[in-house]
């Protein structure tokens, strides 16, 4: 109203000062009209008059003009350039114009530049707190890192390091001549320290290769990878590698769907520990040789006085003597060996297990690619493999064997193919590396066998004959004429295929557990309602799952496996897990088995019911119970009450009630289903763990869609909950 009202004050303003204008322009022409000629207006004073009426209009209209554009234009302009620096600076505020248009602007700027620097404070504050958190954690892992025993050291697929702790400093950085050169450091490189085929051989190692049921090559990632490397101080150090997985979209090498970016080293010195290995053999060695002539000597004795026992006396004191002496001399060696050596302990050299045709195909492939280039060609051909065979060996250093004495046959023989073999002769595995045609003579196969290694441009320190024993086994060069063939033959231990539980995932169908409601998962408890005000935001839970021999609890259904994991903060713990197989005491049904995959044979030997449920019981203290059609699993566990003695009397969130309450207008509210609709990646379902994976991964996006709706606390998710279909149905 005050703007309209302006308005029109404005145009009645101009609308006078153009009439008065004209009015007292009116007024000249007619005065200097109506006159006689003598007494009228010349024509010059006429124009002089006119003029000084122009002037006066025209400074009228620019003082309007400017104090217009002085309040309703400037005065805007600067407070968007005012305005524009305030943004970059907390706490300045718009000073108040004096028109009031503006000055209702400038308030409402001020208001919302207070609401900014409230959002910024309270950003800033959570920052602190994060940061707060962060420097304690950092505190606890610095703190943590600096107890290890072993060298910690983090690193990127570059080799750059990215972590590691005092002892790794001291121990990777100490040269050859003892000094201590910063060898190690952060964003270094870890090849200064390591061979970076060595590394890239352990990476390669973390990755398995299976086939699919195309035929295919399909790339799996594995735990860890384990190697013993020395440093150039000449320490011997045990290496146990783990893979650094990425986030979804993170640059890394992708295997198996999953991106690795670094890897972390845990690193233990164990040169004294090798030391004393090799001390220990050579006293068992000495002990051996220097006991066996005393004891020939005394058993010659004793045979003497035995049989002949009407020896003279003269004789007899001889033969006495010399048991005496040689007894002697014998307990005086195993005296001075037990002094010396009786805390020589170790441990024997890392070795891995490995599946033999694994490596028959990684030596190919590693021969052929260095074997060959523009002037030459190797091939390598592997035949007659035992897919079956497990090997304990040094697979690194058995590949830069296997490597050195092809390309030595293609250097010096021109050999073009080789070929490997590898299968079982008794206990032992016989690994052949074999070429047809040219004849290598005895005394050069002792000498390649025997003789450092060469591969490329650098000599390693090891010969064959040193991997081969690290190895725990033997190799030997051998020529067959009949054949016209000559081969390596190396003889390694066996070991024993891992073995593996099985747990196949079936997709879910007519086995699917129903969806019932026949107690009331409502029930009131002091310690069900005890968290009831509390927001969601700041509870902890326990998501978990159960795998039953059937679907009818009362009908004499036993639980076989409890799997749950955490929520703390809006933080899925999948490292602090539930996983229990459970013996039930009854037989499963075959159609149970399709369900779950869990069988009689992975069920013995396993707790009772009674066993693992007060470990489940403390393993959820004080927390929300969260699953997924959780009336079923409940059933199970409250049977159990009085047998067991403990009361499963925790708060209980539903996933498929509160799917209900966020989307009521859907066919179905199955975990599968609802994990599509709101992004999340179904894995391992129907594993006990694997399900209680998923409804937490459910529950997390469910928690910002609640909040929309207006439900924060307990009490208002169970409410709702109470309100669904779903919730009333009885069976």
């Amino acid at each position: 109203m005050k703007a309209a009202r302006k308005l029109v004050l404005a145009g009645t303003f101009a609308a006078l000062f153009l009439l008065a204008v004209v009015f007292a322009t009116a007024i000249v022409m007619w005065a200097t009209e109506g006159g006689s000629a003598g007494d009228g207006w010349s024509p010059e004073g006429r124009i002089f008059v006119l003029l000084l009426l122009a002037l006066a209009a025209a400074g009228a209209s620019y003082l309007v003009i400017a104090g217009c554009y002085a309040r309703y234009v400037n005065a805007p302009l600067r407070m968007a350039e005012d305005l524009a620096a305030m943004t970059a600076h907390s706490g300045l505020r718009l000073s108040e114009p004096a028109t009031p248009e503006l000055r209702a602007l400038a308030q409402a700027a001020n208001q919302l530049l207070g609401a900014r620097d409230a959002l910024d404070h309270d950003v800033a504050e959570r920052v602190r707190e994060a940061r707060a958190s962060l420097e304690e954690e950092r505190s606890r892992l610095a703190a943590l890192m600096a107890d290890l025993s072993q060298s910690v050291v983090v690193c990127n697929l570059d080799g750059r390091v990215l972590l590691y702790n005092q002892r790794a400093k001291q121990e990777l950085s100490a040269g050859a001549d003892g000094s201590n050169a910063e060898l190690l450091g952060l964003g270094r490189s870890i090849y200064t320290v390591f061979d970076r085929a060595l590394i890239e051989h352990a990476l390669e190692r973390l990755q398995s290769v299976s086939r699919d049921e195309s035929g295919a090559d399909r790339k799996k990632l594995l735990g860890s990878a384990q190697f013993v490397t020395a440093t150039r101080a000449g320490r011997l150090l045990r290496a146990h590698m783990s893979p650094v997985l990425g986030s979804d979209g993170q640059s890394g090498a992708q295997v198996g769907g999953l991106s690795i970016t670094g890897f972390v080293l845990v690193l233990e010195d164990v040169t004294s520990t090798n030391e004393r290995h090799a001390r220990r053999d050579a006293l068992i060695q000495s002990l051996i040789e220097g006991g066996r002539g005393p004891l020939g000597s005394i058993r010659a004795a004793s045979e003497m006085l035995s049989d002949f026992s009407d020896m003279p006396p003269e004789q007899r004191d001889r033969f006495l003597g010399v048991l005496r002496d040689e007894t002697g001399a014998l307990s005086a060696q195993f005296e001075k060996a037990a002094a010396a050596f009786s805390n020589d302990l170790r441990e024997r050299w890392l070795l891995e297990e490995i599946l033999g045709a694994e490596l028959v195909e990684v030596a190919a492939r590693r021969i052929t690619e260095s074997g060959n280039d523009e002037h030459r060609r190797l091939s390598v051909k592997p035949e007659n493999v035992d897919e079956d065979l497990w090997l304990r060996v040094d697979s690194f250093g058995l590949l830069q064997a296997l490597s050195y004495l092809a390309l030595r046959l293609q250097d010096e023989y021109e050999v073009r193919e080789v070929r490997l073999s590898l299968k079982r002769s008794g206990h032992l595995a016989q690994l052949d590396l074999y070429w047809v045609g040219t004849f290598l003579n005895n005394e050069a196969a002792m000498i390649w066998l025997q003789d450092p290694m060469t591969i490329g441009r650098d000599t390693l320190p090891l010969s064959v004959v040193d991997v081969i024993e690290r190895c725990n086994g033997e190799i030997w060069f051998q020529r067959e004429r009949v054949s016209h063939r000559a081969f390596f033959r190396t003889m390694l231990p066996a070991a024993a295929a891992p073995q593996e539980l099985p747990r196949p995932i079936v997709s879910a169908g007519e086995a699917e557990r129903p969806e019932f409601y026949d107690f009331d998962i409502f029930r009131w408890s002091t310690g069900s309602h005890e968290l009831d005000d509390r927001p969601l935001a700041e509870l902890s839970y326990t998501i978990f799952d159960t795998e039953t021999t059937g679907l009818e609890p009362s009908a004499g259904d036993e639980i076989i496996q409890i799997g749950a994991t955490r929520i703390v903060n809006r933080r899925l713990l999948r490292h602090e897990c539930f996983d229990q197989l459970v013996d039930p005491k009854r037989p499963l049904s075959q159609r149970s088995v399709k369900v779950h995959g869990i069988t009689r044979e992975m069920l013995a030997g396993q707790p009772v019911i009674t066993a693992v449920l007060p470990a489940f019981h403390a393993f959820c203290a004080d927390t929300v119970l969260v699953g997924h059609n959780a009336a079923f699993d409940m059933r199970f566990l409250q049977l159990k009450e009085r047998q067991t003695g403990v009361r499963f009397d925790h708060p209980v969130l539903d996933t498929l009630l509160l799917s209900a309450v966020l989307q009521p207008n859907q066919n179905t509210h199955r975990l599968e289903a609802i994990a599509e609709r709101l992004g999340v990646s179904v894995f391992g379902r129907h594993t006990a763990l694997g399900d209680a994976m998923v409804t937490g991964e459910v529950f997390l996006k469910m928690l910002p869609l609640l909040a929309e709706m207006g439900i924060t606390t307990l009490r208002q998710a169970r409410e709702a909950s109470e309100r669904t279909y779903h919730a009333r149905l009885k069976y």
